[in-house]
């Protein structure tokens, strides 16, 4: 009985040991209770024997599983502690072929320290770590030059100094582009740039040179403090933990094969399709044209620039956000179901994780999986900083041109200049249940063909799965052609086993349930650029520019040459509320002059931008042999409510260049009042005209010309003006530059006089109403470029 109560009490331990994780102290419990049921076995009848030796199997059974879990986890993480090494030497070497000495050493100094650090039973493993670390040991000793290297001596080094040029913040966009101007930024543009780098409690600073050296190997795992996204709703019912890809996937890889797979790309249950779409077509390319235009953007690389898995758990992606790359650090945990899978979209090759790790990086950007949702403009343009463009679908509106605009994704996605995503706008449940179509759900464009005269588009649901049932799904039994099918090599009896998302549709039924093309244009269609970070503060200019834009940020463009010039206007955001709810509607006005403009539509505008609540607004200009070379570009909004930060950049075919046009440094606000005989309306009415309100102007001598603009400000009912002339001037010998100048026609509210390249003298300001007798207050405001006087004229 002895033997009995001692094995109960080891069999209690075991459990207890067990449960807490002990496992070498829970294996000998369950082999001591084994061995002791076993004795007492022989001392009871043979109808409790039978119990008892279940008993001593259930105990030996669990002994041996623990055991063996233990040598897979040790195996697994020798096998880890290998990858750590091979990622460190590749590193290494990378670094020491690009002549990174210093960031060499220290990687090679870590791959011996990890080597040295951990005890391998498997005789294979340590063989190769042995060997990986006598290759790191001698090259770190010819790096230093020296015979020796202490590995007990050596200390976490410090980030390896870099050139200066390598950590300054340059106007590049591209390789493939000059920048037609200045490359370092203004302290102006460098705060803005500082400003939106906060973007949903996170800062994101702008991509240098010189994080290409980032760091991505530490002693523990790496986590990121912000690396626990907040969930949606739907992920928050299933979630379980954070996992890591080298507890789901034996053989973890960044990306698997020589290209990413766009059919492998899988959404889940976060609602980012136009975000997944757009991996979707940037994969595609990839492939299509052996261009990296999305993996590129994925750190740490291998000596072939291809993005890898590093089991160190760190990674840094490259986002175009607020006007320029930018730099997001992560993590590699990722949200698990307690269903047993992945929370966020994946590749469907389970070793392969660059589509997770991408999500999670604009997911960090965006505030957390709780992601309102987008546009595919807006997620392209971040992914690859291909410039976007909406075009919205309007079958049967005289202004457009449906035709034309699909020859255009035809012709240009054929030749890689462009990357196109479709989306739907509301649907009924009626139609969506008929057509297999997801209502406000963008989808990525495959390819576009023109076969036998039918306009055919193939489309991918980020889902991966629900398919269109209409003309030329694998439903239709009426419009596939033998011929049909073998030009396009589908056979659409097969595609109906499998439904991967993947689908055929006529052009006539895109413009008839689709609502939008999201076009993104390869900058490399260009040879030029050149880009301006602005602040347009709150309290500058009216609320609406409906009469006056005289205060609006001013750019004057310098085309020099013919050619095409795109001009992309970029509102900075910040804040995931103002991204799920924007109410700013921006544009950007075009203007033939090159110089200040003040009324919205005189001269007219030669291009008259729509105002949208999009991040970005694309204006498109040509310019041929009897095109104006000047042009003046004016930012505006429907409704300034706030400060906005934005970035305005130019893309060329031929050289051009771009500047802001300052405000005048001088300004000067009189306030005055027609009132009584001092109402004296226009010179119409000669009797009371010189009654009017009168200021004299002093301009002083000047090594520069003065140029001074009148702005004059009254009651909307009243039509105004303000005319100039000559007093005198301080140089008898200088012409006077006129006699007398006016505003010209008499407008409501609001009216400006500009006066250039005025000589030193006195000039006499008259503002008027157009009838006589219309009385109220007016502010006349002086802007100038010297310093003037303005005095009442008594």
């Amino acid at each position: 009985m002895a033997d009995f109560a001692n094995a109960t009490e080891a069999a209690s331990l075991a459990v207890s040991f067990d449960q807490a994780g002990e496992v070498e102290k829970a294996v000998e419990c369950y082999r001591t209770a084994a061995r002791l049921l076993d004795r007492v076995c022989s001392h009871v009848s043979p109808e409790k024997q039978v119990d008892l030796r279940e008993k001593v199997k259930e105990y030996m059974k669990r002994a041996t599983f623990l055991e063996e879990q233990k040598d897979r986890a040790q195996q697994e993480e020798s096998e880890r502690v290998l990858q750590k090494c091979y990622f460190l030497m590749q590193q290494a070497l990378d670094a020491d072929e690009e002549n990174l000495k210093d960031l060499a050493l220290q990687l090679y100094t870590q791959a011996v320290e990890l080597a040295v650090s951990v005890k391998f039973n498997e005789p294979e493993i340590s063989s190769r770590i042995k060997g990986l670390a006598v290759q790191a040991l001698d090259r770190a000793e010819e790096i230093k030059g020296i015979k020796k290297l202490d590995i007990l001596s050596i200390r976490d080094p410090q980030q390896p100094a870099m050139s200066p040029n390598r950590a300054q913040l340059q106007r590049e966009q591209s390789v493939h582009l000059k920048v037609t101007g200045k490359q370092v930024y203004t302290q102006e543009e460098k705060e803005v740039l500082r400003m939106t780098s906060n973007i949903n409690n996170n800062c994101f600073l702008p991509f240098m040179d010189i994080d290409l050296s980032e760091k991505f190997q530490y002693a523990l795992p790496f986590e990121d403090r912000a690396s626990e996204l907040k969930l949606s709703s739907k992920q928050a019912a299933e979630f379980d933990g954070w996992i890591r890809p080298h507890e789901v996937s034996s053989d973890p890889k960044m990306i698997v094969g020589d290209h990413v797979d766009c059919f492998s790309i899988k959404q889940t249950i976060v609602s980012d399709c136009s975000f997944v779409a757009s991996l979707a077509v940037s994969a595609l390319y990839e492939r299509r044209f052996n261009k990296k235009i999305i993996t590129s953007i994925i750190y740490p690389k291998n000596k072939n620039k291809q993005p890898v898995y590093n089991p160190f758990g760190k990674y840094m992606v490259k986002l175009h956000l607020n006007g320029v790359r930018r730099k997001i650090i992560i993590d590699d945990r990722l949200p698990y179901s307690k269903h047993g899978r992945l929370l966020c979209s994946y590749s469907s090759n389970k070793n392969e994780f660059w589509v997770s790790l991408l999500e999670k990086a604009y997911m960090k950007v965006m505030g957390g999986y709780d992601f309102p949702g987008s546009n595919s403009n807006i997620d392209l343009h971040a992914l690859t900083g291909w410039i976007p463009e909406r075009c919205a679908i309007r079958d049967g509106e005289a202004d457009f041109n449906g035709d034309a605009l699909y020859e255009t994704i035809r012709s240009r996605l054929e030749r890689g200049e462009v990357l196109a995503t479709v989306a739907t706008g509301p649907l009924s449940d009626a139609d969506a249940e008929r057509t297999g179509l997801v209502a406000t759900h963008a989808y990525a464009v495959l390819d576009v063909r023109l076969v036998n005269g039918v306009k055919l588009l193939k489309l991918k649901n980020p889902w991966s799965h629900l398919r269109w049932r209409g003309n030329y799904s694998e439903l239709d039994t009426v419009h596939w052609t033998s011929s049909l099918r073998g030009q396009l090599n589908y056979d659409p009896d097969s595609a109906a086993q499998y439904d991967n998302g993947v689908f055929w549709i006529d052009y006539a039924s895109i413009l008839k349930f689709f609502d939008v093309f999201y076009l993104n244009w390869n900058p490399e269609l260009f040879k030029n650029t050149y880009c301006i970070h602005q602040k347009w503060d709150a309290g500058n200019g009216p609320v609406k520019d409906a009469y006056n834009i005289g205060e609006n940020p001013q750019f004057t463009l310098h085309v020099q040459g013919k050619g095409a010039v795109w001009l992309l206007l970029t509102r900075h955001i910040t804040q995931i509320d103002d991204f799920r709810d924007n109410k700013e509607y921006i544009t950007l006005l075009v203007y033939k002059n090159g110089r200040r403009i003040y009324y919205p539509y005189d001269p007219p505008p030669f291009i008259d931008g729509i105002r949208i609540n999009s991040p970005h607004y694309l204006c498109k200009l040509i310019v041929g042999d009897s095109s104006a070379d000047r042009y003046t570009l004016v930012v505006s909004q429907y409704e300034k409510s706030r400060t906005i930060f934005y970035t305005l950049r130019a893309y060329a075919t031929c050289p051009f260049s771009m500047a802001k046009i300052d405000p005048y440094p001088y300004t000067r606000t009189i306030k005055g009042e027609w009132s009584g005989p001092t109402a004296g309306g226009c010179e119409n009415h000669r009797q009371t005209y010189p009654n009017n309100p009168k200021f004299i102007v002093t301009v002083p001598e000047s090594r520069n010309p003065c140029h001074l603009v009148a702005q004059l400000k009254g009651p909307k009912q009243y039509q105004m003006g303000v005319d100039a002339r000559v007093e005198s001037l301080d140089d008898p010998s200088v012409t006077a530059p006129f006699l007398r100048e006016s505003s010209g026609a008499y407008r409501s509210g609001f009216v400006v006089l500009e006066l250039r390249n005025l000589p030193a003298g006195k000039y006499i300001l008259t503002p008027s109403t157009f009838y006589p007798a219309q009385e109220g207050p007016f502010f006349l405001e002086l802007k100038s470029t010297c310093e003037i006087t303005c005095e009442p004229r008594s």
